[in-house]
């Protein structure tokens, strides 16, 4: 549970520093994400995005998922699973940020 509450005070402070206003995220925010995304989806999803409690985030594992569908996982989560929902702490934008990194592989900790 310490984990979970350390990963709720990082979203509302990352909330408050970034920027989802018009136009591309800035480059703190997109480094912000990617520690989101490698720290925070990673100790579900394994640091690697190999899985662990929760499925393997890689590409070959996401391709038949759109960027919309992963987004809308994101934002909403998955109902009666572990997997919450984020769009409290994160803008669409954002979240499709980090939709579009898991279907390329960007920020793999193999890259």
């Amino acid at each position: 549970m310490r984990t979970a509450a350390k990963a709720l005070a990082l979203l509302f402070a990352l909330g408050a520093t970034g920027s989802a206003a018009a136009g591309e995220l800035s480059p703190d925010r997109r480094a912000e994400l990617a520690h989101l995304l490698r720290h925070d989806c990673g100790a579900c999803h394994g640091l690697t995005r190999q899985g662990g409690l929760g499925p393997a985030l890689t590409p070959d594992r996401l391709e038949g998922r759109s960027v919309e569908s992963l987004t809308e996982i994101i934002l909403q989560g998955v109902p009666d699973t572990p997997m919450p929902p984020w769009g409290r702490f994160l803008s669409r934008r954002e979240a499709v940020w980090l939709a579009r990194q898991l279907k390329e592989g960007s920020g793999d900790a193999s890259h």
